[in-house]
């Protein structure tokens, strides 16, 4: 069993509770030194680069790479009522849900960290499908954290070139 699953084991709202409680005051304090801004962009990066790395070790814990192999890895995520999914289309080459109920982004909110939030959970959701499958893009307008309903997640199987990957624009974020 690898460090991840191990980890998964107390479910990833868990994990991520954990690892935001420890990172935010040292980000805080890193931001005083160098620079909010400059110290968000690194953890960032980095952030999104484990979460790459995570969606290449799953489709090889998995054995297989495809939507319907993904869909049904989400478990540790959900875990403990983390989320309530709606799924609106799942086939071969789609899978389409919204989150109509975000216990990571009551987490976040609850520790005054929305943004670092946004970094550690919404952020990498992108990079992570990338690395489970370089031809499945994920397609995001709107995450409850950032004040919408629902986070809207639409994966389809297509090139990898259609689609934005790691940080995505803010403003497409926000409801109309």
């Amino acid at each position: 069993m690898s460090s991840d699953e191990e980890l998964n084991e107390i479910g990833v709202l868990k994990r991520r509770e954990i690892e935001a409680r420890l990172l935010a005051p040292i980000v805080d304090a890193l931001g005083d030194r160098f620079g909010r801004h400059e110290v968000l962009e690194v953890v960032r990066n980095v952030i999104t680069g484990i979460a790459r790395r995570q969606g290449r070790e799953l489709a090889t814990r998995l054995g297989r790479n495809d939507l319907q192999a993904y869909a049904g890895s989400v478990e540790p995520w959900s875990r403990n009522d983390a989320l309530q999914l709606h799924i609106l289309d799942q086939n071969e080459s789609v899978l389409n849900f919204d989150v109509t109920k975000c216990r990571y982004a009551e987490l976040y909110g609850s520790l005054g960290i929305e943004e670092l939030g946004s970094i550690l959970s919404c952020d990498r959701d992108a990079t992570f499908i990338e690395g489970f499958n370089g031809e499945i893009g994920l397609e995001r307008k709107h995450t409850i954290l950032q004040g919408s309903s629902a986070c809207d997640f639409r994966f389809s199987k297509r090139p990898a070139s259609n689609f934005r990957t790691g940080n995505y624009d803010r403003s497409q974020l926000e409801d109309p």
